[in-house]
């Protein structure tokens, strides 16, 4: 379990952008230039900034050694991380698309060289010159992240024609940074998502976890990224679809935040939701909780925006109003346009 932050000095300013989208707590992929792994990309998740563009990163898939269950964890600069790639739901895959492939715990690059029965694909994997089959689950359209943007960026809902004649709409994402849609086909092995609890002292807090099987229509199997059985090992669970979410967008603040900014804070291995009281020197802020009437003390790095998943878009709180610690907000609807997110408030009405 993770100590009670520490007041820490602010990052600098050459660092500013890469601690704006690795922060502590951060779902991200990793490359590798060993030998067999070139070509592949491993979900894992930022610990802690070292130093200027150095990271220290606990993969999600891989082990320490053979004869752990204790996930590997390693310090790496920055032109191997990337954040994670947009998900969209229902993409439909062709004869020659750039996919990246799940297998062995992580993300492969190939293309499709046949499409066969029953939404399955032969993928060849121009690395290791072999050719595999992959269920449509297990595929995503491939992705560069080139100066802090996707490459090729997401498109806006289209109309396909289907072989029958008939038109056919297939919803794509709009160019943000991560959307998934959690319920039915959209979420396969390997997702990275977000998960609520109805336990006492759990309340409004999301934990980081990656979905390791589908256990019928609204259920799953995850494996937390921070939490521990009782043997030590990475804790796994039954979630129903109402406590899982996806991982939330970049809401781009550049490390800026103001006061009654409603925000989540990492903390205790997991995202607390809270709002800004007051704004300190270096970076750093004082949040107060309402579920625990507590104030505590972060950097920058440890904070994002708030963001709440309903029915199927992300919403962001407006501003809040203080009255004797009685905390009431207006929602907003991320709009739906390229590079991500603002707000516009929907009606007058503070829920």
């Amino acid at each position: 379990m993770a100590r009670t932050p520490k007041p820490k000095g602010g990052p600098s300013a050459a660092a500013s952008a890469a601690t704006a989208f690795f922060k502590p707590g951060t779902a991200v992929e990793v490359s590798s230039e060993d030998d067999g792994f070139r070509g592949s990309w491993f979900t894992g998740t930022v610990i802690r900034r070292l130093a200027s563009e150095r990271f220290l990163v606990e993969y999600d898939n891989l082990l320490a050694d053979d004869k752990t269950t204790k996930k590997l964890r390693e310090v790496l600069g920055l032109r191997h991380l990337r954040p994670l790639p947009p998900t969209e739901t229902d993409r439909e895959f062709k004869f020659g698309d750039e996919v990246d492939a799940f297998h062995n715990d992580g993300w492969w690059e190939g293309h499709i060289t046949q499409e066969l029965e029953n939404e399955r694909f032969a993928v060849y994997f121009r690395v290791s010159k072999e050719q595999l089959v992959f269920s449509k689950e297990q595929l995503r359209l491939h992705r560069e992240w080139l100066n802090h943007d996707w490459v090729p960026p997401l498109q806006q809902q289209q109309q396909r024609q289907q072989g029958n004649g008939e038109s056919k709409k297939v919803l794509l994402t709009p160019n943000v940074k991560s959307v998934e849609t959690v319920k039915g086909k959209g979420i396969g092995v390997g997702a990275i998502v977000e998960v609520s609890s109805d336990e006492d002292g759990f309340s409004g807090a999301w934990f980081a976890a990656t979905v390791v099987e589908a256990l019928g229509k609204d259920k799953f199997l995850v494996e937390y990224h921070d939490l521990l059985a009782d043997d030590d090992s990475q804790l796994r669970e039954e979630i129903d679809a109402l406590h899982i979410r996806p991982h939330p967008l970049d809401t781009d603040v550049d490390g800026q935040f103001s006061i009654l900014d409603e925000v989540d804070a990492f903390y205790n291995d997991g995202w607390w939701v809270g709002v800004i009281s007051k704004a300190l020197a270096d970076s750093r802020y004082v949040v107060y909780f309402r579920s625990s009437n507590e104030e505590l003390e972060f950097e920058n790095s440890q904070l994002r925006l708030h963001q709440d998943w309903i029915g199927g878009k992300w919403v962001m709180p407006c501003k809040v109003e203080f009255k004797a610690l009685n905390w009431a907000l207006l929602r907003c609807s991320i709009v739906e346009q390229p590079q991500v997110a603002t707000g516009g408030c929907h009606g007058s009405g503070l829920v």
